[in-house]
């Protein structure tokens, strides 16, 4: 238990460095790769996303979707990918592979599709390389470029203003 609150601190600690040197540098390009970042606690509908993408022309085959558990023996074969809290180990340590390369991908767009504050979810989110950041929850602005402020149940809802920031931004 001692070992497990030192390894948390240790991640807090690394997910604090990337947020401090973290530059907002959002391009003027046209979104075309989108990767979902789920807990899968608050939401586990995934396939919504999938049309989502189709509804917006944004067919890549490079699309991805991750969850998040804190169920060790969780039905893999419902998700591309998902992790859970054995995945990480100490100073911002990745133990899973999959995991790795998301967060290597250089997306233009990630969704962090999740309001509860978690700190496996909140590393993935400071640590991937994608340009935009969307997120759900106010509690800590510094991990996202765009905060859609709704509750994961609400997906229409979010979908909507989604495609209209988008459009705002000139991403579609």
């Amino acid at each position: 238990m001692i070992l497990k609150a030192f390894k948390e601190k240790s991640n807090q600690k690394y997910v604090n460095k990337l947020l401090a040197s973290r530059k907002a540098a959002v391009n003027s390009q046209k979104v075309k790769t989108i990767a979902v970042l789920l807990n899968a606690d608050e939401f586990v509908d995934f396939e919504v996303f999938r049309h989502y993408f189709k509804a917006l022309n944004l067919t890549s085959p490079k699309h991805k979707i991750v969850a998040f558990t804190n169920d060790d023996k969780f039905e893999r074969s419902q998700w591309e990918t998902y992790f859970s809290p054995k995945d990480f180990g100490w100073k911002g340590k990745i133990n899973n592979t999959d995991l790795q390369l998301f967060i290597d991908e250089s997306y233009d767009v990630l969704i962090s599709f999740y309001r509860e504050d978690k700190l496996p979810l909140n590393f993935i989110t400071a640590a991937s390389k994608a340009n935009l950041k969307v997120g759900l929850s106010r509690k800590d602005e510094r991990l996202y470029d765009l905060i859609i402020d709704v509750k994961p149940n609400e997906i229409d809802l979010f979908k909507v203003e989604f495609k209209k920031y988008l459009n705002i931004l000139n991403k579609l």
